[in-house]
């Protein structure tokens, strides 16, 4: 909850069991990107916890809404908490948004028993009061979704280079597979070539900077998952954190969300807050990285350039560098949380 184009390999350091995240490609290697860069509309990747928060709905529910409005292309959502019942939710999600076909993958491999803070996997059979379902889904077969990172390598394949930004609001579980996959059927790239080629950036909900030096909720959660990905993760590969902090005085309380969409109860998010134990407000952490990713850098203040390692204990350490590939949201004040949380209301009030 606390919550990526060069054939060249990243190099990887490794010391005093700390993780060391590569730094960013030179000033020659940027110029000869810019020359190759995708312009068009962002291309997201959803990497999400589903079943857990309600923060992850909005932010697939804003990402619809955005793709209504053409401002972004949702390309597949990958759920990399385990179980069949978290990726029928995005089923439900999709399909009430009006996107059925958007790809789903599930995670095969993760975390056993991640801490659960609302307990809404029942959502996608709910029924109304003549016992029917009251939402409907698209996949018949839960099943047969393919692995997290398999759908991640049959999406990147098939698009432009260096064009994807991947929102990672969960944990790293399939994106550290994907790191470590090799060439398939979808490409013959290793799993870290391919994001090289692909992935502009991500936007990753986690991370603890500052003074504070404590571990990260989703890094924590799977240790040895965000290891490998901070240890394969390549240095040409921009990364945006949005730590803890940011969203957390951005609170959508339970009565805004129920009045917000008062046109009706057959609402997956309202149904969430309707049948399940919400009573404490959900603060809107991972919406931060969604709207990063779709609206850009404008919105927000961010650090200067660095690079990020990865201790043991899941903490998130930075090191300033001008050739740095990551960069941390800063906190913003009081009207900016407000303009924020008026813009997510905004999509969840729409019909």
């Amino acid at each position: 909850m606390r919550k990526t184009r060069l054939w060249m390999m990243a190099a990887i350091l490794t010391f005093c069991g700390t993780s060391v995240f590569p730094s960013c490609s030179s000033e020659d290697n940027t110029a000869e990107r810019s020359e190759q860069e995708y312009t068009g509309v962002p291309l997201v990747i959803l990497d999400t916890d589903l079943g857990s928060s309600t923060d992850d709905l909005f932010a697939l529910e804003m990402l619809h809404r955005y793709e209504q409005e053409e401002r972004c292309r949702l390309l597949g959502v990958v759920v990399d908490r385990l179980g069949e019942a978290n990726a029928a939710i995005a089923d439900v999600m999709n399909t009430y948004f009006g996107h059925p076909d958007t790809p789903i993958g599930l995670v095969k491999k993760g975390i056993p028993a991640p801490k659960v803070w609302i307990d809404y996997g029942t959502l996608p059979t709910c029924t109304d009061a003549d016992g029917e379902l009251m939402f409907s889904h698209t996949v018949s077969d839960y099943a047969s979704l393919p692995d997290g990172y398999v759908l991640y390598r049959r999406l990147l394949t098939a698009q432009p280079d260096h064009s994807v930004s991947i929102c990672s609001i969960g944990f790293v579980t399939a994106l550290a597979a994907l790191l470590q996959s090799e060439g398939d059927e979808h490409s013959p790239l290793s799993g870290v070539d391919l994001v090289k080629q692909k992935v502009k950036c991500i936007y990753i909900m986690g991370g603890v900077f500052g003074e504070s030096v404590e571990p990260d909720f989703n890094f924590s959660q799977g240790i040895t998952f965000a290891s490998d990905f901070f240890r394969l993760w390549p240095k040409e590969v921009d990364m945006v954190f949005s730590p803890m902090e940011v969203g957390q005085n951005i609170e959508y309380k339970p009565e805004q969300v129920i009045s917000d969409i008062s046109w009706t109860n057959a609402h997956p998010i309202k149904q969430v807050y309707l049948k399940y134990k919400c009573d404490t407000g959900q603060m809107m952490w991972d919406p931060m990285a969604v709207i990063h990713a779709v609206e850009g850098d404008d919105l927000f203040t961010l650090s200067e350039r660095g690079t990020v390692s990865l201790t043991s204990k899941a903490e998130t350490l930075f090191t300033p560098s001008a050739t740095g590939n990551c960069r941390y949201q800063l906190p913003g004040t009081a009207e900016w949380g407000a303009t924020m949380l008026e813009k997510i209301r905004q999509y969840n009030k729409m019909k």
